[in-house]
């Protein structure tokens, strides 16, 4: 059997009232996504339980198959793990963006999502002035990028209040710095890199071009290293992760999955779809597994552009979904799971908490016979996970 589990990230969203009370979702042309919902099951899952901040680390995991009340420690030590960086047991890993920011207020998450080679000459500029034997910073893609701080957890620094810069757009930096026993130390180097980063040619470069300069470094994010048993084990199946974000390939290296880097995979709204889909048909032909994950609807989302989330989601239907589904027709020896991670409603820039809906197709799943694919019509499914972890538990063994 193979199984194919596709993540379009931040897909879910609520009604708008310039579409009709309709959401993105329910506007967007999705025919293969709407064959899913005819051809097989709906349902909806809770991927981010109770207690937890609505972020992609924790809902990842739940759909993986893990429950984040046992396994998760925090996003950076995830990141690091696709960087290469070797954790301590008492080291404490951050994720560090690139932000952009205007007298008081953070106004840019991204820095114009500045592009990674120029976002690595920043790092590194950083390491140079700001790290030290024991703080280092380390190079990602585009705004996201990694510092560790050496035995930080003998300050509980992993315990430290740090918002993500994608939920203070907009705000007062002041009120929204890291708070707790330590928060001085990531404090102080915030404020130190706004004097370093605003003088750095590179973004005396974009001011030039009407660009956001990427002029101060953003921590949160923090834990420690996690220890999670490997996927084969689980379910015993080998797989592969394919997706151009640290936090999700790190998850895979993580659980001894495959991590494929696919030529023009980007993170954004350039990347390319098809290529995505192709490299995980290709995989099926040796693997058990694939977990497809496309980032661009939840970046549309996070900058308050209806526009391109509309676009995400078509593209994402059409080039992903579609593709695969072009491939598997006829074969009945497969398995589809589609989902978005948690909804990033356009309205509130921001993740929520919500349960998103998810579609299966495949052997041995009994069509229901839904309308489509949209949060409205998976509201009508019986089928409801309120632990996600348990939904990749029901589809590689229970579904039908």
């Amino acid at each position: 059997m193979k199984y194919i589990v596709l993540v379009c990230d931040g897909m879910s969203d609520y009604p708008l009232q310039e579409l009709g009370e309709r959401t993105p979702l329910e506007a967007a042309k999705t025919p293969n996504l709407d064959f899913i919902a005819k051809h097989g099951r709906l349902g909806r899952v809770k991927t981010v339980p109770a207690g937890f901040i609505p972020g992609s680390d924790v809902a990842q995991m739940s759909i993986f198959g893990y429950d984040p009340k046992k396994y998760y420690s925090g996003r950076g030590p995830l990141e690091a793990a696709n960087l290469g960086v070797e954790l301590e047991d008492d080291d404490v890993a951050f994720r560090c963006n690139l932000v952009t920011t205007s007298a008081d207020a953070l106004t840019d998450y991204s820095a114009g999502h500045i592009s990674t080679k120029e976002a690595a000459i920043l790092i590194k500029f950083i390491d140079q002035r700001l790290g030290t034997n024991r703080i280092k910073f380390y190079p990602g893609v585009s705004y996201r990028h990694l510092m560790v701080i050496k035995r930080g957890a003998e300050e509980h620094l992993e315990a430290l209040h740090c918002l993500a810069p994608h939920d203070i757009t907009g705000k007062n930096i002041a009120k929204n710095l890291p708070k707790g026993d330590g928060a001085d130390i990531l404090i102080k180097l915030m404020e130190e890199s706004r004097n370093i980063l605003v003088k750095h040619e590179i973004n005396t470069v974009r001011i030039d071009l009407k660009e956001n300069p990427a002029n101060m470094i953003w921590l949160w994010g923090q834990g420690k290293k996690p220890a999670m048993p490997k996927f084969n084990d689980k379910y015993n199946l080998t797989g592969s992760v394919i997706s151009a974000v640290d936090l999700i390939k790190g998850i895979g290296r993580l659980l001894g999955l495959e991590v494929i880097n696919v030529p023009g995979a980007t993170g954004y709204y350039d990347t390319d779809y098809k290529a995505k889909a192709r490299a995980a048909v290709k995989l099926l032909e040796k693997d058990d597994f694939v977990f497809v994950h496309v980032e661009a609807a939840d970046e549309a989302g996070h900058n308050g552009d209806l526009r391109e989330k509309i676009i995400a989601i078509e593209r994402f239907d059409q080039l992903v979904l579609g593709t695969i589904l072009k491939a598997f027709k006829g074969k009945r020896n497969s398995r589809i799971l589609v989902l978005p991670d948690h909804a990033t409603p356009v309205a509130l820039k921001t993740h929520t908490a919500d349960p998103v809906p998810f579609g299966m197709f495949g052997q041995d799943i009994i069509a229901r016979g839904f309308l489509n694919y949209s949060e409205k019509e998976a509201q009508k499914s019986d089928l409801y996970f309120d632990k996600g972890y348990e939904l990749m538990d029901y589809f590689i063994k229970d579904a039908s």
